[in-house]
């Protein structure tokens, strides 16, 4: 069942009372899950999907993650027209610092090198070692932008439900590895649980502060635009550099309580 995030009313114009979350860190149990799934399946297959199942299931994703992206935005988009373009200012200008800091901070080309990283090893023509696929894999699943933004959103307002686009994904993804390198990817399931368990639990110890300054609207929007702009990446559509978008979600709440 999809789940808009829990109302804080306005935007960061007045206060709502803190709820409890109702599964903390389910999100990521059910990302290590698609990996361990997905790590089976190539065991057992032996071969991966046909070229046209995984176009099928590309264009499935993509309008999953423009549909929950946009959700949470739309979601935490309230009060009257006027407000609400203000919020959406708030939140495209948050983009556009996040970008600058996020250059500035290199971490695109970081995303980029960790890529290139796992390239390089798959590409190599020695026998693949444990290690290498255990390396690989943690690598691409934990660096990936869907992983942070999942994992903030699971932090504010409970199970995200990207969190099972982010499963079909890194299962589909330990198919492929797992037939290149064997059993060693099924291990990033840990590490992954283990990063994106962290996340959560760093945000959920914020989440009373930004509820109680009414400021989680900030984040979700932000972050729902982002997911989104994830989705154009899985459709084909443009290539996004999210990663140098990150640092939005925290200027989103800073400028939402300087501008109020």
């Amino acid at each position: 069942m999809i789940r808009a995030p829990r109302p804080t009313s306005h935007f960061g114009l007045c206060s709502s009372p803190a709820q409890p979350h109702p599964s903390l860190v389910s999100g990521a149990l059910i990302n290590s899950a698609g990996i361990l799934l997905g790590g089976v399946l190539a065991l057992v297959l032996k071969k991966p999907f046909s070229l046209a199942a995984q176009t099928r299931l590309k264009i499935l994703l993509g309008a999953f993650t423009v549909y929950l992206g946009l959700l949470l935005t739309v979601a935490s988009l309230n009060g009257s027209p006027r407000q609400v373009l203000k919020q959406l200012g708030i939140v495209l200008l948050a983009m556009m610092l996040g970008k600058l800091a996020g250059k500035l901070l290199r971490l695109q080309t970081l995303s980029n090198s960790i890529g290139q990283f796992a390239a390089r090893k798959m590409a190599a023509g020695a026998a693949p070692q444990f290690n290498e696929g255990f390396q690989v894999a943690t690598a691409l699943f934990c660096a990936a932008p869907l992983s942070i933004l999942a994992s903030v959103q699971e932090g504010l307002n409970g199970f995200s439900n990207v969190f099972l686009i982010k499963a079909v994904m890194d299962g589909v993804g330990a198919l492929a590895f797992s037939a290149t390198f064997g059993w060693g990817v099924m291990l990033s399931a840990i590490s992954l649980l283990a990063w994106q368990g962290t996340i959560i639990k760093c945000v959920s110890l914020l989440e009373p502060a930004l509820r109680h300054l009414s400021l989680i609207d900030s984040v979700n929007a932000t972050d729902g635009l982002l997911v989104f702009c994830v989705a154009l990446i899985i459709l084909q559509l443009k290539k996004v550099a999210v990663a140098e978008y990150l640092p939005s979600l925290a200027l989103a709440p800073l400028l939402t309580w300087w501008l109020r």
